[in-house]
């Protein structure tokens, strides 16, 4: 436990370190290319955050390409500023080149990062709420609505004897007018309920 700790204990102070003078180198680069004040600290910031970004797509994202292009671009821009800072630059006369990548580097590092967080990958519920082309999944159709079935009319006991008068009223309704009795005309008739006309009436 101790050996393991240990080993986690320098690997932080080498990444310290290291980092602190990448740092440094980033804003010495900076600072020489005429970003005084407060714009020389925040080109390292910009470069390490970049650097990070791009790191954190490749562990955990899908679109591996877009994390390897910033991640070696912000890398060139950190191992640049290391070599410059070795002597091989003259950090007293920076050339025109040199000072035009510095001025261009915060567009070029808001487009990575910006593409970057607004490029991850949905997430698995969002992604299964999508249709297969990345549309809306339509929503399933409502079940269809149908017409209650019609109850049928309860069922009225008529006598025979009843039938066989109501035969002989519409006999003689015929015979008189010429044309076959109503269900009305039969109900005043006999003197009953309309519901027992109607049972009647289907059985003349």
């Amino acid at each position: 436990m101790r050996a393991q700790l240990a080993r986690i204990d320098a690997v932080l102070v080498q990444a310290v370190i290291a980092a602190a003078l990448s740092f440094a180198h980033l804003h010495d680069v900076a600072s020489a290319a005429g970003q005084d004040g407060w714009k020389a600290w925040a080109y390292p910031v910009s470069v390490d955050l970049l650097l990070v970004a791009a790191w954190r797509r490749l562990r955990t994202g899908d679109a591996k390409a877009a994390g390897w292009c910033w991640f070696v671009i912000a890398l060139v821009a950190s191992l640049g500023a290391n070599v410059a800072t070795a002597g091989l630059l003259d950090l007293d006369h920076v050339p025109a080149w040199l000072r035009i990548l510095v001025a261009g580097w915060p567009a070029v590092a808001f487009l990575g990062g910006t593409l970057l967080a607004h490029s991850a990958p949905l997430a698995p519920d969002a992604v299964e709420e999508r249709g297969p082309e990345g549309t809306d999944a339509p929503d399933s159709p409502p079940p269809p609505v149908t017409a209650p079935a019609p109850t049928p009319p309860p069922a009225v006991p008529v006598p025979a004897a009843l039938v066989d008068h109501a035969r002989k009223v519409a006999t003689e309704h015929h015979a008189r007018t010429g044309t076959a009795i109503d269900t009305t005309t039969l109900r005043a008739r006999l003197g009953v309920p309309m519901p027992m006309a109607d049972a009647i009436a289907a059985h003349l």
